[in-house]
């Protein structure tokens, strides 16, 4: 790309973005004739027309700022320029007035899962061993280590073995109305499609978050149905835990010991699972952004949102989250609400975000990061309409609180705070199988629970980390591949991943980040 370039999003903006490798210097001429009067790195905006004090800054035909002095055309406009806007109030929203045209379903598209007791399909067969309390979360690596070295040759159709471990479970208000928020996440994490059913747990013993309280009587269905008539049809499974504290235990190695002995029986019936054909409506995709650029929303985001709309048409799930980075589009939200009470249930997250955020004596301006702003996201509401691309165009049919797990299929808003990991480890509560993770600055994010699929915005990235990004969607910009071209390449993509046929490099080279439970109650 030689020639000056720059993208507009939409025919009344006043701003365009820099499309160029490196951006470009003043002086540089358009092929419309305007010309920089400085220089302007790529992804960063410059001014169109001239836009006098005060005026509306638009990009998406969305004011992103107002600016605070004269800006002159060909100028960068960047966020000390500009007078973040007030948020959307949270009355008089428009209420699923957006009735588009139902989309034809796609059919005929299929990946190779295991289904799952529930009804549940995973991507994946891999053996979870839960904590109760990050005291055991050292023992429970060890173990992990020698499981993956002793035990799990011997079981080649389990993928792998996973310690859930996290900070939470002791020290903690745990009666706190807010706690519920943890207990559940850790709680739907067990319980995740990839882990076949199979629920071992290492407590240490005098923590506040007891196993039955983590997992109470009827959250976990009988896996082995060799026992059903042995425990009777209607009986609870038996909650298997290994407790470090049990007076059995003399010394660290009999710890040790008891935590392999105990994941035998789970790798066996993991082990006895095969794959088998399913639709792709049985697909729970999760969609998330970080390192998030200009880009974003121009390329790999629209293209996530075209998959989505793929997905949601071949009947499956997907959900999209960061309530920071959609609060500030709330409005096109509630309009494409299913119906009024799936409107309300998205307002009432707002609102608890908005009061969560208040106490916190912080507003939403406080999401945007330094890479953001160097990516050219001058602020929060530049950030928020790119965001909000991934959900496509589908109706939203749901709304999920926190830790909870999705029960309903088509587009859900599933809220969490915009924290990569937190957002991450709340989507895994909601039950995904899969994970798609758009960036422009670039991150080595992954998850050893589910499969993350990388999507870079610029073709710099994808190159500079070519074993890192799965796809390349600054094809986009760079005029050598459609929206829709790589919408459909995604879509391909997942379903190789989720058959197994393929891994992403984030599995490869086993990249993972430790789950980040999303504590609002007090520490104490």
């Amino acid at each position: 790309m030689t020639d000056p370039l720059y993208i507009r999003m939409h025919g009344n903006d006043n701003v365009a973005i820099v499309a160029n490798d490196g951006g470009l210097p003043a002086g540089a001429i358009f092929a419309d004739g305007l010309r920089l009067c400085e220089r302007v790195p790529q992804g960063h905006k410059l001014a169109l027309v001239n836009i006098p004090k005060g005026a509306a800054v638009l990009r998406y035909n969305v004011p992103i700022g107002y600016a605070l002095k004269d800006i002159s055309a060909g100028n960068w406009v960047h966020e000390r320029l500009l007078q973040l806007p007030s948020a959307r109030g949270l009355d008089n929203l428009p209420i699923a007035t957006v009735k588009p045209a139902p989309m034809p379903p796609l059919v005929g598209y299929s990946f190779e899962g295991y289904r799952n007791v529930d009804g549940s399909v995973g991507s994946r067969n891999i053996l979870a061993i839960t904590t109760t309390v990050q005291c055991v979360a050292g023992v429970v690596a060890f173990a992990v280590k020698r499981i993956k070295e002793e035990l799990l040759p011997r079981f080649p159709n389990v993928d792998d073995v996973v310690g859930l471990e996290h900070s939470y479970g002791c020290g903690v208000a745990i009666d706190a109305p807010d706690a519920i928020i943890a207990i559940r996440t850790l709680r739907n994490i067990t319980l995740n499609p990839n882990f076949g059913g199979e629920v071992m747990v290492v407590s240490l013993g005098c923590e506040k978050l007891q196993p039955e309280r983590l997992l109470p009587p009827g959250t976990i269905q009988i896996v082995d149905e060799r026992n059903v008539a042995d425990v009777g049809v209607n009986a609870d499974a038996m909650l298997d835990v290994v407790c470090l504290q049990s007076e059995n235990h003399v010394g660290f190695m009999s710890m040790i010991d008891s935590i392999m002995q105990a994941a035998l029986p789970h790798l066996q019936r993991l082990n006895a699972r095969r794959r088998e054909t399913v639709p792709a409506s049985e697909l729970v995709v999760g969609v998330q952004c970080g390192g998030s650029d200009a880009f974003s929303g121009v390329t790999a985001n629209p293209a996530v949102g075209f998959c989505t709309d793929l997905l949601v048409r071949a009947g499956a799930t997907v959900m999209f989250s960061e309530t920071t980075e959609v609060r500030d589009g709330i409005d096109q939200l509630t309009a494409r609400a299913s119906s009024p009470e799936v409107a309300q249930a998205m307002i009432r997250e707002m609102a608890w975000y908005d009061a969560y955020l208040q106490k916190g004596q912080v507003d939403r301006s406080a999401n945007t990061t330094p890479g953001n702003k160097q990516g050219g996201l001058s602020n929060i509401v530049e950030k928020a309409m790119g965001s909000i691309v991934k959900s496509g165009s589908a109706p939203i049919n749901g709304v999920l609180a926190p830790g909870e797990k999705v029960r309903q299929k088509g587009l859900i808003y599933a809220a969490t705070p915009a924290s990569d990991f937190i957002c991450g480890t709340l989507q895994l509560a909601a039950g995904i199988n899969l994970h798609v993770f758009t960036t422009g600055r670039g991150t080595p994010y992954g998850l050893a629970e589910v499969p993350v699929i990388k999507v870079a915005t610029r073709t710099d990235l994808a190159r500079r980390w070519h074993d890192l990004m799965d796809i390349n969607a600054g094809r986009i910009a760079d005029g050598d591949a459609t929206i829709e071209d790589v919408g459909w390449e995604l879509f391909t993509f997942m379903l190789e991943v989720a058959s197994g046929r393929k891994k992403t490099w984030a599995e490869h080279w086993k990249l993972h980040n430790a789950l980040v439970l999303f504590n609002p109650a007090p520490v104490t």
